[in-house]
């Protein structure tokens, strides 16, 4: 069962596709973050969510908020997958090591076949969970939901 809307985000620090390590709480009090769960590198639909948040940066920096993708594959394979999008400049993570313990700990591991859900987790700025939602697998979400979530928090 996925954390809920209200509760405190777990905190983590996970490698970045970037280099170095990403930790939640360093944008606790600056910044909302959007968390991203997405099943599994180079593949077709987590390929066009993670495209859709890079043409929408902008959208999401006015809104001040961070994007963070997160999938069980290993760093080098976020690499080099991000560089086979043609480079995305926001951070994806690597939940490769202890595997899924971050998509554990937020409710959304799939212990039958060792990937996240597809969920999206939208935190506010003193890092509680602001909206949140699972999709289908093959789903592909879109970001409207997610900008009108955003429009709440700036209410």
């Amino acid at each position: 069962m996925s954390l809920k809307t209200g509760a405190e985000a777990p905190d983590f620090e996970l490698r970045s596709h970037r280099g170095g390590t990403v930790k939640l709480s360093d944008f606790r009090g600056k910044k909302n973050v959007v968390i991203a769960f997405h099943p599994l590198a180079f593949t077709p639909v987590c390929a066009t969510q993670m495209c859709m948040y890079e043409t929408d940066l902008q959208r999401f920096a006015d809104a001040d908020t961070a994007v963070l993708g997160v999938s069980i594959d290993a760093q080098p394979a976020k690499a080099a997958w991000a560089k086979s999008l043609g480079s995305i400049s926001f951070d994806l993570l690597s939940d490769f090591y202890p595997h899924g313990e971050v998509a554990r700990r937020y409710g959304v591991f799939r212990e039958k076949d060792g990937i996240s859900e597809r969920a999206i987790f939208l935190l506010d700025k003193q890092g509680r969970i602001a909206w949140s939602r699972v999709y289908d697998i093959p789903q592909q979400p879109g970001n409207d939901e997610l900008f009108a979530a955003l429009a709440t928090l700036s209410r």
